[in-house]
């Protein structure tokens, strides 16, 4: 178990649906890194930008972004987690992938599909949230659009961290800052969110607000950079235990269950 997670997060310009140049982005930036992190954060669709050309983009589920996530984990000795286009069973997911240090996976596929970017027309929705247990820490990675709908992160489980990846541009940047602080608030927990920055194939903008927030809404790091960035974070896990034993706001939630 440790009390201590430290976080990488990667705000990176995307190369429009070039793998090969984002995973050489991606290897670099990892190289940079010192030893001892135990969880690298990367945006959504961290491969290929946010593309609805799933047909001529999706890999299979052991396919090569996934392979390099393996990679990764095993030379740096960390975990790792990010979204992907996959193709599974006929179908294409964004699926985000947590993969551990040992090469051993969990992964989530995202349950709200971006409509106004016609998403819900090319990739399927998922139906379960995942909850991962890591190093003594209970963590929940969802995908961009998913911030938007409180009921879907309700913190029934207990979990320490939130985690958002996302490609979520400029145009609607305040929404991105307002919500994510108020997951970590109601939720009292942790809660991180990886965006991009540059401009993609279809001229939309993006400028980043990678934030880190602690169990208060609390700012861990400046979130208000449009730069390409990674920042290392020291999240404390007796911290959240201590302002849960201290404020049972968790304890007062309502009663009910989501059902499709």
């Amino acid at each position: 178990m440790a009390n201590i997670l430290r976080t990488a997060v990667i705000q990176a310009d995307l190369h429009w649906e070039d793998t090969a140049k984002n995973l050489e982005l991606f290897s670099a930036n990892i190289a940079t890194l010192d030893d001892g992190i135990d969880l690298i954060v990367l945006p959504e669709m961290f491969s290929t930008g946010f593309s609805m050309n799933a047909e001529k983009l999706a890999e299979a589920t052991d396919g090569r972004t996934f392979k390099w996530m393996q990679k990764i984990v095993k030379d740096r000795n960390t975990a790792i987690t990010g979204s992907v286009i996959i193709k599974d069973g006929g179908n294409y997911y964004n699926r985000l992938y947590f993969v551990y240090p040992d090469g051993a996976f969990e992964k989530y596929d995202k349950r709200h599909t971006f409509t106004l970017a016609k998403e819900n027309l090319t990739y399927t929705a998922g139906k379960e949230r995942l909850v991962v247990e890591y190093k003594g820490w209970k963590i929940c990675p969802l995908v961009c659009y998913d911030l938007r709908f409180p009921v879907w992160a309700r913190n029934t489980e207990d979990y320490d961290l939130l985690i958002y990846v996302a490609n979520w541009p400029e145009t609607r940047i305040h929404a991105w800052d307002v919500l994510l602080q108020a997951r970590a608030i109601e939720n009292m927990s942790y809660c991180i969110g990886v965006n991009r920055t540059g401009l993609d194939g279809n001229s939309y903008k993006y400028n980043g607000h990678t934030a880190v927030y602690d169990g208060l809404g609390e700012p861990l790091i400046d979130s208000t950079s449009a730069e390409e960035f990674i920042k290392i974070v020291e999240l404390n896990k007796s911290k959240i235990e201590e302002l849960r034993s201290k404020l049972k706001f968790l304890q007062d939630r309502d009663q009910f269950s989501i059902k499709d």
